[in-house]
């Protein structure tokens, strides 16, 4: 009701397309709470069968079977034979441990995804920026889809990229030499001896007041904000810039740790480096400079920015996460482009050493002529994992970044890459050409399969790539579990469950 009211203030010719977006906003919610609830280990709760759950107290929760990989709403669940169709009211009917927190984000994610909704064009992109911006409904998979708390109404309006505003950045005027900087900083972001960082609005409003700060000049770099929110690119076409926006969106704070403006140039340099090992199939959008500064002392997460190479152009570049069915005429053969592109570039740089975060975020691809796959390139690269034993193998010196970037576990590699590309990008994609057509679906799974034991074939075949080859074929498949790791008390970090593979399991007809 909070919700309606302040819009009916920012924005009251927005109201009635809000009422009529709320029913669909609540099934679209729900329908990723389902997904969680059927196939996270959450405790309290036990998976009985097909669509059924079965909580401590010996409740039951019913609803529609579906696949992992399943898109999708659900208009009701059932618990114990009664209808719930808002997914915050049946998570805090439920009463599982830990989700006091949740069912107020759920609350937050529904709004925010009507209000999306409703203030949707349907124009189709035309841009690398549009398509971004055509993305509506967030993560195909986490219930916390849309959540935003901390962002008003209309500040949503003004910020989101769903929204198409144009963001008008500020600056913020600090000694160069206190700062932590990465890379060349640029001429045309420096006043004497003074480093110009830029801030978000959002930033400038909520954050600097409390750390006794002013911008040195506001609005002065006009930028369309990308599906990241806090990453926008400038109407002149300069570098990319990713901003701090230290609030909880989705289910991370976006801050920019220092240790990601550290790392930024290096990690860049590495893997094009090992990209171009790879053959160049895919490519590295690369970070050009960040900068931090300080406060108290210390450098500021709060008071960062990275820059980053622009989307190239001209041509059709978009993330994946904002194909269309009607991009693929043929989904077998769009699908085969992708696989072979991405498979090859993945697996090969996971060989020597580097394990992505292969998100339908993360992952864009550039359209031929004919409208396939043609090329990929990756971005956001603080989620990248080094393995420094493979780097070594493969003649690499590993440079000096966080720790926090270094494994050489098997695990934390495999569930970084596969469960991302597999478990998200593939997944989804696949889900969206397939409609529920199992037998179509099935056709498309087989098709990567194929396309990931080419891309091992042309592997050399080390210990390193058999181990790979291993897990990417085993039954199960660790993912990301979106809702076990925003349960009150969780571990920071990610948190994990096991699925079905769909790539050496028969997907049910």
């Amino acid at each position: 009701m909070e919700f309606a009211a302040e819009l009916a203030l920012v924005r009251p010719d927005l109201s009635a397309r809000y009422a009529e977006a709320l029913p669909g906003a609540r099934a679209a919610v729900l329908g990723r709470l389902w997904r969680s609830l059927l196939y996270e280990p959450l405790p309290g709760l036990t998976p009985s069968g097909p669509g059924r759950v079965v909580l401590a107290d010996g409740r039951r929760l019913t609803g529609r079977a579906r696949l992992p990989h399943d898109l999708g709403d659900e208009l009701a669940l059932l618990l114990d034979g009664h209808p719930h169709t808002h997914p915050a009211e049946l998570l805090a009917a439920l009463g599982l441990p830990g989700t006091a927190r949740l069912v107020e984000d759920l609350g937050n994610s529904v709004a925010s995804l009507a209000l999306s909704r409703a203030g949707a064009s349907g124009a189709p992109p035309g841009t690398p920026d549009a398509y971004e911006q055509s993305v509506v409904d967030g993560h195909p998979y986490h219930p916390g889809c849309r959540n935003r708390p901390g962002v008003s109404v209309a500040e949503q309006l003004a910020y989101m990229p769903e929204h198409r505003p144009t963001v008008r950045l500020d600056l913020l005027a600090v000694p160069a030499g206190d700062c932590l900087v990465s890379g060349p900083w640029p001429g045309s972001l420096m006043d004497g001896d003074r480093l110009l960082l830029p801030l978000h609005p959002w930033q400038t409003r909520h954050v600097l007041p409390v750390l006794g700060l002013r911008p040195y000049a506001m609005g002065v770099i006009p930028a369309r904000p990308l599906m990241s929110v806090r990453t926008l690119a400038p109407l002149d076409g300069s570098p990319h810039v990713k901003t701090a926006f230290t609030t909880r969106m989705t289910s991370g704070v976006r801050d920019i740790s220092p240790g990601s403006v550290r790392d930024c140039v290096l990690l860049s340099d590495l893997l094009t480096t090992l990209s171009a090992r790879c053959g160049g199939r895919l490519r590295i959008s690369r970070y050009l400079a960040g900068a931090a500064a300080p406060v108290s002392g210390e450098y500021s997460a709060d008071l960062s920015a990275m820059l980053r190479e622009p989307t190239p152009r001209p041509g059709t570049v978009l993330p994946v996460a904002a194909v269309t069915r009607a991009m693929a005429p043929d989904p077998v053969a769009w699908i085969g482009a992708f696989a072979r592109l991405a498979l090859a570039g993945a697996l090969g740089m996971l060989a020597l050493g580097a394990a992505l975060e292969a998100h339908g975020q993360n992952l864009l691809i550039e359209l031929g002529a004919d409208g396939l796959p043609s090329r990929l390139i990756y971005r956001d690269l603080a989620d990248v994992r080094l393995s420094p034993a493979r780097l070594a193998r493969n003649g690499v010196e590993v440079p000096p970044v966080s720790t926090r970037l270094l494994s050489d576990d098997p695990f934390v590699l495999h569930s970084k890459l596969f469960g991302s590309l597999v478990g998200t990008t593939f997944g989804s994609v696949i889900s969206l050409f397939g409609q529920g057509d199992r037998e179509a679906e099935s056709r498309l799974w087989h098709v990567v399969t194929a396309a990931a034991r080419t891309a091992f074939d042309d592997l050399p075949g080390t210990q390193d790539v058999q181990t790979d080859r291993a897990a990417l074929f085993a039954p199960r498949l660790a993912v990301k579990a979106h809702l076990l790791a925003q349960l009150d008390g969780a571990p920071p970090g990610d948190s994990w469950t096991r699925l079905p593979n769909p790539l050496t399991s028969e997907v049910p007809v």
